[in-house]
């Protein structure tokens, strides 16, 4: 039996993150979050910071490059993966979350 990880990120965002955190200060990463509102319920929140770690923080590497996700948040993005999204005229991190159980139009916000 197989077990999913927590959570993932894909090449593309990994690609992408190595040349945004290329400009930051040296233990910059990403923190992922989930924040009640939005038009469905949840939202997500993307930030770069290089504050210590919390209690509940839980850090995924790739490639040398770290996402945080607190515990709460990665509740509701269990199994989930960060993803670089480019689309004609448009490109931006996006979350590929299996406990959604529906979105809005622009993708930043869920239910479960």
């Amino acid at each position: 039996m197989t077990t999913q990880p927590a959570f993932s990120v894909s090449d593309a965002a990994v690609k992408r993150l190595c040349v945004l955190l290329n400009k930051e200060p040296a233990g910059t990463k990403m923190r992922i979050a989930v924040e009640g509102g939005g038009c469905s319920g949840f939202q997500y929140r993307f930030s770069m910071d290089d504050a210590p770690l919390a209690e509940d923080d839980h850090v995924f590497v790739r490639d040398g490059v770290e996402v945080v996700v607190d515990a709460m948040s990665l509740e509701l993005m269990e199994a989930g993966m960060l993803d670089f999204v480019t689309k004609l005229g448009a490109s931006y991190f996006a979350i590929v979350n299996p406990n959604s159980t529906a979105s809005c139009g622009c993708g930043n916000s869920f239910s479960v």
